[in-house]
């Protein structure tokens, strides 16, 4: 079992970025999936969770900027992020939650067993 981050960059303010998690191992449509971040200095977050019947949940700072999809074909999740701000600077990870997706969203994802190793976002004024 294995997901590895991809699309990580720099962007300047109202810039947009595309992130993906490859997915190996597992199907990733049998399991709530979700993008984490976490800045220097803060605690890990929850971003983006989507679970298997495509219901999406968001962290109300990354509402109407970030889109989160899965693609069945590829077994890959993404984070499409549009008008990034200098606070969306962090490392961003993907998980994998289990058949349903609690309150992984709200709690960082305390508790998940399966982490890609992280891509950096970083937004300049």
């Amino acid at each position: 079992v294995q997901l590895v981050e991809s699309g990580g960059g720099s962007v300047e303010a109202g810039g947009s970025l595309t992130l993906s998690c490859s997915a190996s191992g597992f199907t990733l449509m049998d399991y709530c999936m979700g993008w984490f971040r976490q800045a220097p200095g803060k605690q890990r977050e929850g971003v983006a969770t989507i679970s298997r019947g495509e219901n999406t949940m968001y962290v109300e700072s990354v509402k109407g900027r970030f889109t989160i999809s899965r693609d069945a074909a590829k077994n890959t999740l993404n984070l499409q992020m549009n008008n990034l701000k200098v606070s969306d600077t962090a490392i961003y990870t993907c998980a994998r939650g289990e058949a349903w997706c609690g309150n992984i969203l709200n709690t960082g994802g305390r508790g998940l067993y399966t982490w890609g190793q992280g891509t950096q976002v970083t937004v300049s004024s």
